[in-house]
């Protein structure tokens, strides 16, 4: 039994919809007929956000959560590509953050910022189905990373997004969001063998402490650890790979073919550039799959105008 993730946002026409333009969005190409946008996508440690200019990605910026006063000075190039009636839209899957995030907004004279930041789900829906029983939910940077890789590929996927945690979600050819496994990142592994042993130091994840995997550019690197941060690095890292791995075998194995496989999040060029079952390796992919949902939403009220 499939679902369909929509949220609750409210109904409207041509010119109610806050993601319309001025002009009517009956005519012209959908890039014409939809507002530029703020996109907002607020995890769990980091915030990556990007202007939809003329319906495409500028380049994003990404920071810690701790350094989210700095956000409006960081966009303000991005924002000089965009007209100066920018609607804000937040995806999150931490809310006091978000609440954080909107606050800047109201507060950030020199962004063209209009109206009060829309939330995804709640004001925007997320047309993503899916086959978990009720009443199970799915954090927003899963479905939105779902329907960013298959809104690209238009074939099943296997997504990796490898931030505080790491999710390996499974997209069917049809785009249904089949469900996945949620294991810890690397950084909270990396924290939880200092917290919970009584040497085991404190180490920063770092590609310094981690020894070479056997690859091209490794020749000569022992693939190791020497030291005990390159000790535990290695073994952070190397879980996550072989989850990820297990997980791609696994899920092939009962779809009967091998997916396109897609990685995101802040850890994942660290993890898996070069990997050979990583075929892409995509950091704005919750941002697409938010542009995706806005073209969705926009489409849907034309059809019914």
């Amino acid at each position: 039994m499939r679902d369909r993730t929509t949220g609750s946002g409210e109904g409207g026409g041509a010119i109610s919809n806050p993601l319309a333009g001025g002009k009517p969005y009956y005519s012209g190409p959908m890039s014409e007929r939809m507002r530029d946008l703020l996109l907002i996508s607020v995890g769990n440690s980091r915030t990556r956000c990007a202007i939809a200019a003329a319906g495409e990605l500028q380049p994003s910026v990404y920071l810690p959560n701790e350094e989210l006063a700095t956000l409006p000075e960081r966009l303000r190039a991005s924002a000089d590509a965009a007209s100066d009636d920018l609607r804000a839209i937040i995806a999150s899957v931490n809310d006091p953050v978000a609440r954080q995030v909107e606050e800047i907004l109201e507060g950030a004279k020199d962004l063209p910022v209009t109206g009060t930041a829309l939330r995804m789900g709640r004001d925007v829906p997320i047309p993503v189905e899916h086959t978990l029983p009720a009443p199970v939910t799915v954090g927003q940077d899963r479905l939105l990373n779902a329907l960013g890789a298959f809104s690209r590929s238009e074939q099943a996927c296997i997504v990796i997004d490898a931030g505080t945690a790491v999710t390996v979600d499974f997209v069917d050819g049809h785009g249904v969001f089949q469900g996945g496994a949620i294991a810890p990142g690397v950084r909270m592994m990396l924290r939880a063998l200092h917290e919970h042993t009584a040497a085991l130091p404190e180490v920063t994840l770092s590609p310094a402490n981690l020894p070479g995997r056997g690859g091209e550019g490794d020749k000569g690197r022992e693939p190791w650890g020497k030291t005990t941060a390159a000790a535990m690095t290695l073994g952070v890292v190397a879980a996550v790979r072989g989850l990820a791995h297990e997980l791609i075998d696994r899920y092939a194995e009962h779809y009967e073919a091998y997916p396109r496989v897609v990685a995101t999040g802040g850890d994942a060029p660290l993890l898996f550039d070069g990997d050979a079952l990583v075929e892409h390796i995509v950091p704005d992919l919750t941002l697409i799959g938010m542009l995706a949902a806005c073209r969705i939403a926009l489409e849907a009220d034309t059809e019914e105008d």
